[in-house]
């Protein structure tokens, strides 16, 4: 099964992608290396999720805009490599979350994201992570990951 079956399967589809918010590319290539820029919580109608976790979004809820975030980075990824079944491996994912001070579940927010890549990638989809809290994220984004994925070229 491809990437865009098991999503499918998953009841998932990928958005368009989201247009940058300022000078850069969502996504360059280096080598066999692909490089995400900071992705929001991309919603159907092309705006994205906010609000601060702790205080306006639930656990459950911040999950599920870090699940919006992961297809929002597929979308990018898929837009330069014209296939997601080139990904040989995903490296790495940053994720950035909109808290209270004293939230501190960070790590289980960006679950939502580093699950669905081991539910479309398998272990290709088994990364290096950081899960960070923050006071301010662009556009009032309750959750930003960015990525690095290793593709065939």
């Amino acid at each position: 099964m491809n990437v865009e079956q098991k999503l499918e399967k998953l009841g998932l589809q990928l958005p368009n992608p989201a247009k940058p918010a300022g000078s850069y590319k969502p996504c360059v290539i280096v080598d066999n290396m692909a490089y995400i820029s900071g992705q929001g919580p991309l919603l159907e109608d092309g705006t994205f999720a906010q609000g601060v976790v702790g205080k306006d979004l639930t656990l459950e809820i911040a999950q599920e805009h870090a699940q919006r975030c992961g297809l929002a980075i597929l979308a990018a990824l898929k837009n330069e490599i014209g296939d997601l079944n080139k990904v040989t491996q995903l490296v790495k994912l940053t994720g950035f979350v909109n808290c209270t001070n004293d939230f501190t579940k960070q790590p289980l927010v960006i679950n939502g994201c580093s699950d669905l890549m081991k539910n479309v990638f398998g272990e290709k989809g088994v990364h290096a992570r950081a899960a960070v809290g923050v006071n301010s994220l662009p556009l009032g984004f309750s959750v930003e990951i960015e990525a690095i994925f290793q593709i065939q070229l």
